[in-house]
This record gives structure tokens, sequence and C-alpha cells, in this order.
């Protein structure tokens, strides 16, 4: 990481009503996608089985997709979704003085691309809960689906980018073994990280992944990065001093020089975790801070339907 002159961040100037932009946006585009006859209550349907009674068939949504969807009930909409944050100080590359739309490093990404997610799960009638975690166990709050509730969430989400964590590493596999024993009932779960863990770690980090999927829940990892600096490593050769956000130590050279064995080392850190989410059936999602938040929203929308289908 470069090292840059640290600011106390101001945060967002509305979470909430940016991330029901972020939603509106997403809403208003889904008739241009394969989910087109969502666009209202995408919520209140589920994709039609063979075998099941076709009492509850959509014919009016048929007509529009050709394709076969059952009304839901109420009470079959509710799912318990939990959303896990990494917190620690690699997330909080760039430093940045203050954020919007498009201008985001990893954590404010990841708290907008969760507010987003809480605002769909809201408008679904869904709970939703959270964990944070950096060189502690930050915050944790249950599943529930009420007002106060999502409001209480959003504070914590704003105090998360309008409170830079310095020098915080973590031992992520610490923590998720934790909240997977306060995960009882069967959830769609999140995980926003970076994935920068020691590599004696990273065996204990899938394992605690693992444990995640124990009681059945499903487990997407949205991994965060900054993809013009840190993989494809898009620096100016004039000298630079590199820092560890979590540790402080550094490295004084010229990008250029290390650029190639650079991008060959991520590309091969990458493909492991692939091949290591898939080995343990965890939905692997690239989370560029460049990108918009489509893929983030379009991931929810297809593992809610396996979930609840």
């Amino acid at each position: 990481m470069i090292e840059q002159e640290v600011h106390k961040s101001g945060g967002f100037i509305n979470l909430e009503l940016l991330a029901r932009q972020v939603v509106e946006g997403f809403i208003s585009g889904i008739h241009k996608s394969p989910f087109h006859g969502f666009s209202a209550e995408f919520a209140e349907h589920k994709i039609y089985n063979n075998g099941e009674s076709t009492k509850h068939i959509d014919w009016k949504l048929y007509a529009k997709t050709d394709k076969l969807y059952t009304k839901r009930y109420e009470e079959e909409t509710n799912l318990r979704c939990h959303l896990i944050i990494d917190n620690s100080s690699s997330m909080h590359f760039p430093i940045m003085k203050s954020f919007n739309r498009n201008s985001l490093n990893k954590i404010a990404f990841s708290v907008l691309a969760a507010a987003s997610l809480m605002q769909i799960l809201k408008r679904q009638r869904d709970a939703v809960g959270l964990s944070v975690y950096s060189d502690e166990f930050n915050f944790y709050a249950p599943e529930k689906g009420s007002e106060r509730h999502h409001h209480m969430l959003l504070n914590e989400l704003d105090r998360l980018v309008a409170n830079p964590a310095r020098n915080r590493t973590t031992d992520s596999y610490k923590y998720l073994h934790q909240i997977a024993e306060k995960l009882k009932r069967r959830s769609l779960v999140f995980l926003f990280t970076d994935m920068f863990q020691e590599d004696k770690k990273e065996e204990e980090l899938f394992e605690a992944l693992k444990h995640l999927k124990y009681n059945k829940h499903e487990v997407v990892l949205f991994h965060v990065i900054d993809k013009e600096k840190e993989l494809n490593f898009d620096f100016d050769n004039a000298p630079k001093r590199f820092v560890d956000v979590e540790s402080g130590a550094h490295l004084d050279l010229y990008a250029e020089n290390f650029k190639e064995s650079y991008q060959d080392s991520v590309a091969k850190y990458f493909h492991m975790l692939k091949l290591q989410c898939a080995k343990y059936r965890i939905k692997y999602v690239q989370a560029d801070i460049g990108e918009n938040f489509e893929k983030i929203l379009t991931t929810y929308l297809v593992e809610r339907q396996k979930f609840a289908g």
C-alpha cells in the first residue's frame, strides 16, 4: 500500500439515501436483464419447479418473461441474511478524506454495498444481521427486520467509514468461527473482505468459512479489491514507499521493476482463492471498488432465488 497522509473521514453525507439510489437504479435496469419482470416486487415470486402445484403460477409474469414463476405468500418471503465486514486496516485503502458513490475505498465500497443489500432486504421484509471484526470482534447484531434495527445497523456502518482503522491486523478465521457459532438458523451470509492474511493462516481461514456452512447457510465471499492498484499494480515509475498498512513495514522501490512478478503472484493467489471457494461450495465474487454495485446486487438476487427455491 502507498503511504499517504491520514485524515479522519467524515463518512458518507447520507448513507441511506445513497443506498436507496443504488437499489432504485438497479431495479430500474432489471428489465434489461434475465430478471425482467421482477422490477416492481421481485421478492414476491420464486422459480416454478416441476412437480409443484400449478395453482399459484403467475401467468401474467409468464406472458412477459416466457418463464414460470409462482407467487409467494408473505410468510414465505422472509429469510435471514447476515452481513459480515472485515474492518482491518487494509480495508481502508486508499486513505480518502470523503466518499461519494463514484469515489470509494475498500471499506466505503463494502459499507455502501451492505447498505444497498439492506435496502432490498427491508423492501422484502427479510431479517438482516451484521458482524464487524478487525483485531477484535467489533460488532454483532442478530437478524431482525424492524425499522429501528435497520437504522441501528446503518449507524454502525457509517461509523466504519468515519473512523479509519490504523495498524489493525486481523485473524479473520478466529472471528468467523465465533460468528458461525452465533448463527443458529439457516441464513444467507455475505462476507466482505480483501482476504489479506498471512500465508500460514489461509488454511485456518477456509476452515472457518467451512464452519459457516455447517448449519446449511449459503455463503458468498465478496473479495473486495482496488483492481487498478492491487491487481494491475498501476503506478508510475517514480520511486515510491510501499507501506503495509496493518504492520507498518515498508519497502522503497520502483514499481515498474516489480510489476510483472507482482501481477503473476497476485493472479496465482486469486486463482487459489477461487479454487478453495469452489471446493467448499462458497460463492466467490471479485468486487472491484472501481465498478458499480450491479454485480453485488445481481449476486444477491441469484443467491436469494436459490436459497428460497
